[in-house]
């Protein structure tokens, strides 16, 4: 792996741990966390009451290709619901209600920005 491709992994990483502080600290309950299949990956994977809720976190250090959050397209979100489903399949827990968030953690000039977009449809 080169520089660069450590370099994007470690702001991932980074932008991921922020997100779950962030989640928790607005009172969810994170249960997993990137969590795979062959089909992809949840980030995230919280409850908020009795809510499931599957996240995608999108981390940058610039605004040069828009906001974090709007890198969560239609077809990631989609591809989200089928997953949180089979995340819900595995572990044998009800998938109604299931949510689809968007966590945006934007890291300039040293400080951190998180947005937190619940139930993108």
């Amino acid at each position: 792996m080169d520089r660069r491709a450590k370099h994007r992994q470690a702001l991932g990483r980074r932008g991921e741990d922020m997100a779950v502080a962030f989640l928790e600290r607005v009172g969810l309950r994170v249960v997993d966390r990137n969590w795979q299949i062959p089909a992809g990956e949840i980030d995230i994977v919280a409850r908020d009451g009795r809510t499931l809720v599957v996240a995608e976190v999108k981390t940058r250090t610039s605004v040069r290709y828009g906001h974090p959050v709007e890198a969560v397209t239609p077809t990631r979100r989609r591809r989200l619901r089928r997953l949180g489903r089979a995340w819900a399949d595995r572990h044998r827990v009800p998938a109604r209600p299931l949510r689809v968030d968007g966590v945006g953690v934007l890291i300039l000039d040293g400080r951190v920005f998180v947005s937190h977009e619940r139930g993108m449809t």
